[in-house]
């Protein structure tokens, strides 16, 4: 069969690479065509756009490039007509994905959506478009499933895929020693994967590190950048960039210092004491404080429902907030360990890996229903 997945970020391109793999195995004349990154480039099929061209994070700055959005659309939106898959799978990203869907879906194209949109934080009325535009969608967790019953809507729970790239990890015996780290204890920096974040976060995370200095800091680079991208912001410290290597990292972390979003779970399922940062435009932080009616930010908190980890948002993310902090999680046994027994109940309600292999058998069986 014929697939078209679009992916807008790097934890998109993860979870499609890895989707990508689980569909392979059950259909091997699987062929396809994508929006995505260097993972699902890697499993087969043509990249058309890359995501490091398309990723733009908060409302001012979607505005400020709304030119390239709108060209990227469109070319999205051409080349599914172009490939005539038999499915279209979307990948979280739902700014651009759900135009895409309302495009395909007139067009005639079965359209599944893989990481259901976080309408339940904002602008819940958004579910009625979405039941209307998208004919099957998987949610990556649990509490999801009861929200958009309430609409009206039934959706396929498939377990989380962080799980399955998690337990897929081998860790690398040389990683220490490739990159210089065979002296002091590790500390994660992990300043996301949008150039607004790197630039908004990194410099904090840097100037917190020189109060440790009995620890080795290190930053897990984005797949879409170079070392030489990440050295104005060091200011002269020796902090290495490791590439492509961000389990193995974490598999060496003490604690970690992590932008909110997929990899403060990824953190968390690596058992990582962890502090979540977060910085947005002024604008973009005061429109998002209206709108979004959530306690927490991070998905730990969120699938918690509680304050596992601590949250440091807007003005709240200082450097000195940040030493604070990270002298809690390194030197404060009881603090670490509640914050590790709670990763442990975490684990218990994330349940079991499989999510990429069942989201592909539904896949195939609903296309086959469809053809």
């Amino acid at each position: 069969m014929k697939y078209y997945l679009v992916a807008g970020e790097a934890s998109g391109d993860l979870h499609g690479a890895n989707l990508m793999k689980a569909l392979k195995a059950l259909d091997q004349q699987a062929d396809f065509r994508f929006f995505g990154g260097d993972l699902m480039q890697a499993e087969g099929g043509t990249l058309v756009k890359h995501y490091a061209d398309m990723a733009f994070m908060g409302f001012v700055e979607v505005v400020a490039n709304l030119q390239t959005i709108l060209k990227n659309m469109k070319s999205c939106k051409q080349d599914i007509s172009a490939y005539q898959p038999d499915v279209l799978i979307l990948i979280d990203f739902p700014g651009f994905n759900l135009k895409i869907a309302e495009y395909a879906k007139a067009q005639g194209f079965l359209v599944c959506y893989y990481i259901s949109p976080k309408v339940w934080a904002w602008n819940q009325k958004r579910v009625l478009k979405i039941k209307r535009i998208v004919d099957h969608l998987f949610c990556i967790l649990p509490f999801e499933v009861a929200f958009y019953k309430e609409w009206g809507m039934d959706v396929d729970y498939v377990g989380n895929p962080l799980l399955d790239a998690v337990s897929a990890f081998k860790a690398d015996p040389g990683f220490l020693e490739k990159n210089n780290l065979n002296g002091k204890s590790i500390i994660a920096l992990l300043p996301g994967s949008r150039k607004q974040e790197i630039s908004r976060l990194l410099p904090d995370m840097i100037e917190a590190s020189a109060n440790f200095p009995e620890y080795q800091f290190v930053i897990a680079g984005a797949p879409a950048f170079q070392a030489d991208y990440y050295a104005p912001y060091l200011n002269g410290a020796k902090i290495p960039v490791v590439f492509n290597a961000t389990y193995d990292l974490l598999n060496h972390a003490q604690a970690a210092i992590v932008a909110s979003g997929t990899a403060t779970l990824e953190t968390a399922l690596f058992n990582v004491p962890q502090v979540v940062v977060y910085k947005g435009g002024k604008l973009t932080i005061a429109i998002a404080r209206m709108l979004v009616k959530l306690k927490f930010i991070s998905l730990v908190n969120l699938i918690m429902d509680k304050a596992v980890v601590k949250e440091l948002i807007q003005e709240e993310c200082t450097a000195n907030k940040i030493i604070e902090e990270l002298n809690l999680l390194i030197n404060n046994t009881g603090y670490r360990q509640t914050m590790l027994n709670n990763y442990d109940e975490l684990d218990v309600r994330m349940g079991q890996p499989g999510a990429s292999a069942q989201t592909a058998r539904l896949i195939i069986k609903y296309t086959a229903q469809d053809s």
